[in-house]
């Protein structure tokens, strides 16, 4: 199964390098666009379960590297939540 990383940009400027064992990922984001916190929340909660539940599907588990990151995702989200109109840049995908 083809994984993927990928480089964000939150609010506070501060990058960081995500990981999807799935390429379902480039279904969702577009490099260089700035997303809504909001936006970038769900979009990463709906990529990041269909690539553990592919996962899951081949090897009978789920992907506890996706499941994991979508929580570090999900509580840095929550500490931008206060910034209005917070959104976080999608940089590019390494691969």
């Amino acid at each position: 199964m083809p994984e993927i990383r990928f480089q964000i940009q939150w609010s506070d400027g501060r990058q960081e390098t995500c990981y999807s064992p799935s390429l379902i990922v480039k279904d969702y984001f577009v490099p260089n666009t700035d997303y809504d916190l909001e936006d970038f929340v769900q979009r990463s909660r709906t990529a990041l379960s269909i690539a553990s539940d592919r996962v899951q599907a081949k090897y009978g588990r789920p992907c506890g590297l996706a499941l994991g990151q979508l929580q570090e995702i999900e509580m840095k989200a929550a500490q931008h939540a206060d910034i209005p109109q917070a959104k976080v840049r999608f940089i590019r995908f390494i691969e």
